[in-house]
């Protein structure tokens, strides 16, 4: 895995808690190397016609582009809202010792 086959994910959670939760379950199912829970993210956006203001976390996933289907999937089984914000952003560049460390955590080595 090169620096492009690694993707940063971005997903808002209604709590630290909610965002705990699906982190380990990314974790432990190997579809995420890391993923930091960051509080006090304030979201002001439209949902059903309306101006909304909310508390959230964010989280920010570390894994393989080959990983992001499954990573996906598992999200959206897992996350409280009906239409949960999951955005794969691509590294462009990163510290190669730590891409590599990615790249092992998710399994994805030798593929």
């Amino acid at each position: 895995m090169s620096e492009v086959d690694t993707l940063v994910v971005l997903v808002t959670v209604p709590s630290i808690d909610a965002g705990t939760m699906l982190a380990r379950a990314l974790v432990e199912e190997r579809l995420a190397a890391c993923v930091n829970v960051v509080p006090g993210v304030r979201s002001i956006f439209f949902w059903e016609g309306r101006l909304q203001e909310e508390s959230e976390a964010l989280l920010v996933v570390k894994t393989g582009r080959d990983r992001y289907e499954a990573l996906q999937r598992r999200i959206l089984a897992l996350h409280p809202y009906s239409v949960p914000e999951v955005l794969a952003l691509p590294v462009e560049s990163g510290f190669p010792a730590y891409v590599a460390w990615v790249r092992e955590s998710v399994g994805t080595e030798g593929r």
